[in-house]
């Protein structure tokens, strides 16, 4: 069973596609991302206060400004109506109109400058506001994901995982700076201008707003439009990621094979595809915009009709100045109704965007800690598989019906085809996967009932593919203990028989590695995760064939080192060699997920089955060599 999403990255590719939350509404979504703003609202409300500060002072200077028109008609026409002050506060009688002028425009101009200081503070504390949810979502998005288990990984494509903590979040940036505020913002806005206009005049405004609820229906009937199309083109992308990200892992494939003319098209065929898919929506949106831009323009024709109308029948209607304040208003009204275009369009793809990132949210965490979890601060190292089946996919088994004992100290081989469920077997015990039949013990309890991070703990992992980070040699074997003191590394490292090689770079144990520890040899990756599995002193070690990469020599050498290490351990090492197999106290021998012979070394050598025909190939290999003059060290060859 898969977690989480699923993200299609090649039709041709089986099992790929997308999972779509089909009950996940726009509502809902704009719902959590308007309560995941509202868990800052300190911050928020602090924009947004300013916000309000801004908009007032708009009103105020357009009502100065009027204020300055009525003051210049009076000081032309005396008959006309003296002009009506703020809070009754009127100049002295004996200033002329122009003095008052002087003081009006000298309150504007103010009022422009306190504006242009209190914007620039509210743009800086939006700023601030956006990227410390931005910041924290991506966090919470990483989080999650070292919190899934492997199978959600294995469900999803790399590049639809990096799409998601990267371009997605940043995508929900766009809903919190471009869409949540500037959507309050807007209403509140609309909402005083819409009240200033009918306490003008209620006729006028009603005419000049009459497009209004066709804006809406033109927004409803893009947004319906636009967002499985934004939808398409993030899984479009995150294809053009997975090329990216697999030719950079495949450099060396790639130009080791000539194979750049081919994966330079499939690239360019990726790349395409983004840009066609969003030239269609470019082109949606390139006509919903200036539609919305124009519709408000005919609300200034109506303006200019009826209200001109309205100015010259009726002279004495009051409408002196407040014509030209309606006017203002009206053209701050459009200007608003205009950036809903605008809005509309980052709605949806901050919303795509939102889904994605919120199906990592919600993916189901399958393998983690019960709620009353068993400490388990020191296992004794006793591992039982009681009637084991586990599958990745519904109905396909991997392994089957698998029953194992291991008692503390013992070695365990597993031997078995590529493909007979070895690697499987193995990840079952610190839980990488829960199995759907049987039980996982040690120490004779469930290990579904342990603390998950003691459990773990008291587990040594060597994988197939050893990786490294890009930091020092001495912080890469101390990765999973990272108090070590330097004597406890380099311990480690002479048991794993990494100590000479080590000394042997430029800075030894400081030396950094690059990215997966490319300046390194096959066998020398291998065995600093040798070392890295020792250094934690484990109950139990697992290594998913820790030889395989490392040449006979040095492969005695490590076996010979660890020896010490694993006495009082149990081991579970997977093995295609001789010199490892012997060494097992019981060897298991998987086909096609079952266990088909168990025994030691000697006991399934005087048994027919698939063991005894492995040794003997192996046995015959070395006889080749010997014969040939090959050095082989007395060691059997590979499987």
């Amino acid at each position: 069973m898969s977690e989480g999403f699923k993200t299609t990255v090649n039709p041709a590719t089986p099992g790929d596609g997308a999972l779509r939350d089909a009950g996940a509404s726009n509502a809902r979504l704009v719902l959590r991302l308007f309560k995941m703003g509202w868990s800052y609202r300190m911050p928020a409300v602090g924009v947004i206060g300013l916000q309000f500060v801004l908009l007032a002072l708009a009103l105020s200077g357009l009502g100065l400004t009027g204020l300055g028109i009525d003051v210049i008609r009076k000081g032309l026409d005396p008959k006309v109506a003296d002009p009506v002050f703020p809070f009754g506060v009127a100049p002295p009688g004996h200033w002329s109109a122009m003095q008052t002028v002087w003081v009006v425009a000298g309150a504007v101009l103010g009022i422009a400058a306190v504006r242009f200081f209190l914007d620039k503070t509210s743009r800086v504390a939006k700023a601030i506001l956006v990227l410390r949810i931005i910041v924290d979502l991506r966090a919470r998005v990483y989080n999650k994901m070292q919190r899934l288990s492997f199978s959600f990984f294995d469900a999803n494509a790399s590049g639809s995982i990096i799409n998601r903590v990267t371009s997605d979040v940043q995508a929900v940036r766009m809903f919190v700076d471009g869409v949540l505020i500037e959507v309050l913002m807007l209403v509140i806005s609309l909402f005083f201008f819409v009240g200033y206009m009918l306490s003008i005049h209620v006729w006028l405004t009603v005419w000049c707003l009459a497009t209004t609820p066709l804006l809406w229906l033109l927004t409803w009937r893009f947004s319906r439009v636009v967002r499985p199309a934004y939808r398409t083109n993030r899984e479009l992308f995150d294809t053009a990621v997975l090329r990216l990200s697999e030719n950079v892992q495949g450099v060396h494939v790639v130009k080791g094979f000539s194979r750049q003319p081919e994966e330079i098209e499939k690239f360019r065929l990726a790349n395409s595809a983004v840009r066609d898919q969003k030239r269609w929506i470019f082109w949606r949106v390139s006509t919903f915009v200036p539609l919305i831009g124009f519709l408000p323009q005919i609300n200034l024709v109506v303006l200019m009709v009826y209200g001109g109308n309205l100015f010259m029948s009726d002279p004495g209607f009051r409408i002196g100045s407040g014509f030209f304040v309606f006017a203002g208003l009206l053209q701050q009204f459009s200007t608003q109704v205009g950036s809903i275009a605008v809005i509309a369009n980052s709605v949806q793809q901050s919303l795509t965007g939102a889904q994605r990132v919120f199906e990592v949210l919600d993916a189901p965490a399958h393998v983690e800690s019960p709620p009353n979890a068993l400490p388990l601060p020191r296992a004794r190292g006793e591992v039982c598989l009681e009637c084991v089946t586990f599958g990745y996919q519904t109905g396909d088994p991997a392994v089957s019906g698998v029953n194992i004992q291991a008692k503390p100290g013992q070695t365990v081989a597993v031997l078995g085809a590529t493909g007979a469920g070895k690697s499987t077997l193995l990840s079952l015990i610190p839980r990488f996967y829960d199995p759907q039949q049987g039980r996982v013990l040690i120490d004779g309890k469930d290990v579904r009932g342990y603390d998950l991070d003691d459990l773990r703990r008291n587990i040594g992992l060597v994988f197939q593919e050893s990786f490294l980070f890009s930091n020092t040699v001495a912080a890469n074997i101390a990765f999973g203990h990272p108090e070590a003191t330097r004597e406890q590394i380099e311990r480690a490292a002479h048991i794993a028989s990494a100590h000479g090689f080590i000394m042997e770079l430029e800075h030894g144990y400081d030396t950094v590695l690059g990215e997966g520890g490319s300046n390194l040899s096959g066998g020398q990756r291998q065995r600093l995760a040798i070392a890295r599995a020792v250094l934690l002193e484990p109950a139990i070690l697992l290594l998913d064939d820790p030889t395989a990469a490392i040449d006979p020599q040095t492969e005695q050498e490590i076996l010979d080192a660890m020896n010490s290490a694993m006495s009082g351990r149990t081991t579970f090492v997977v093995a295609h060699r001789l010199s490892t197999l012997r060494r097992a106290d019981k060897v298991i021998v998987l086909e096609q997920g079952r266990v088909v012979q168990t025994g030691t070394h000697d006991e399934l050598m005087d048994a027919h089955g698939h063991y005894r025909h492995a040794a003997n190939l192996q046995t015959a290999d070395h006889e080749s060599k010997r014969l040939l003059g090959i050095h082989t060290d007395g060691q059997g060859g590979g499987a």
